[in-house]
This record gives C-alpha cells, sequence and structure tokens, in this order.
C-alpha cells in the first residue's frame, strides 16, 4: 500500500500495535554533512508498506482507526483493460522480496520501478550461502548482472553478487 507524506514508520507502529503482519524495506543512509554525519536506518522506498491481511479487515481499520488513515490502496489495470483492481502479491513472491530486502548493507541495491524490469531474464535460485533459496531474475543493468527480486508494478531489489556457481536455473 502507499502512504502519504512518508508516514511509513507511523504506520507500522500502529499496525504493530494491532498485530497485523506488515513489512516497510529498510536500509541505511548518511544522514547530515560533514562532521555531523550520522548513519540511519531509514525506510528504502519511501510511502511503501506491505500488510498481510484481508481487503474487508484492512478496509475497515482504516474507517474506524484515524492514524491509518493515510493508507492507500495501490491499483493496477485489470486483465481486460477496462477497470483498476488492488494489486495483491503472492506469498512465495513477498517471501523473496522481503528476505533480500531484509539485508540491510551493500549486498542488496533498491531499483527504480523502470523499463528494464519488463526484459526478458534467465529465473534462476540461489542454492548457497546467505540468500540460499530465493529465487530472482537475472538482469543487466547498467553492464551489470544482478539477481532481481521484484515485486511487478511496485518494487524490486537486487542482490549485488552472486557467484555463478550459487545459482541453478529454474
Amino acid at each position: 500500500m502507499r502512504v502519504t507524506y512518508q508516514r511509513e514508520l507511523k504506520i507500522k507502529a500502529c499496525l504493530d500495535e494491532l498485530g497485523i503482519e506488515n513489512f516497510v524495506p529498510m536500509h541505511y543512509e548518511v544522514t547530515g554533512n560533514g562532521d555531523n554525519g550520522k548513519i540511519a536506518l531509514v525506510p528504502a522506498i519511501h510511502n511503501l508498506i506491505f500488510i498481510r491481511t484481508t481487503q474487508e479487515k484492512l478496509t475497515d481499520m482504516k474507517m474506524t482507526n484515524r492514524e491509518l488513515t493515510p493508507l492507500r490502496y495501490m491499483m493496477k489495470p485489470s486483465e481486460d483493460g477496462k477497470s483498476q483492481q488492488i494489486i495483491r502479491v503472492p506469498d512465495r513472491q513477498m517471501e523473496n522480496f522481503m528476505r533480500v530486502a531484509s539485508v540491510g548493507d551493500d549486498q542488496v541495491k533498491y531499483l527504480k520501478y523502470g523499463s528494464f524490469m519488463a526484459q526478458p531474464g534467465k529465473r534462476v535460485r540461489v542454492v548457497d550461502g546467505y540468500f540460499a533459496g530465493v529465487e530472482g531474475v537475472i538482469k543487466r543493468i547498467k553492464n551489470n548482472k544482478y539477481v532481481v527480486v521484484q515485486i511487478d508494478g511496485v518494487a524490486a531489489v537486487a542482490i549485488t553478487y552472486v557467484p555463478q556457481k550459487s545459482l541453478q536455473a529454474i
């Protein structure tokens, strides 16, 4: 879901309090400048939060809990192209994304959702190392090959380096 005005952490805290499973991709960023610079854990993709619940429950919570009113459904064109439907992320795809996005260091790179996402790529599974079990697509971005885990129309994260011997075609 989208959250207006970068209130994703406030919404996350409210959902955590209510016991609703949610995920905000985070990464470390240098804040401030010069000698005053500090490293802080901040949202990697502003205004985005993943929530695991039913549409009915979420709509009810938005109507009855003032803190959740900034939540907005993310939409995509329907199969027939004549209407919009709420974006729903399959469990396995979300598990892969969360597994990679949960690493807060330089092993992963958040990608702006762009034209390269539509490019075909070889589907692979990482079979060795920290990311063992993660499935993604090998994509060439700026002359480098990455294993990209993407959520169609929403976000993408790339594993910056995986040895070829640790990949299995699927």
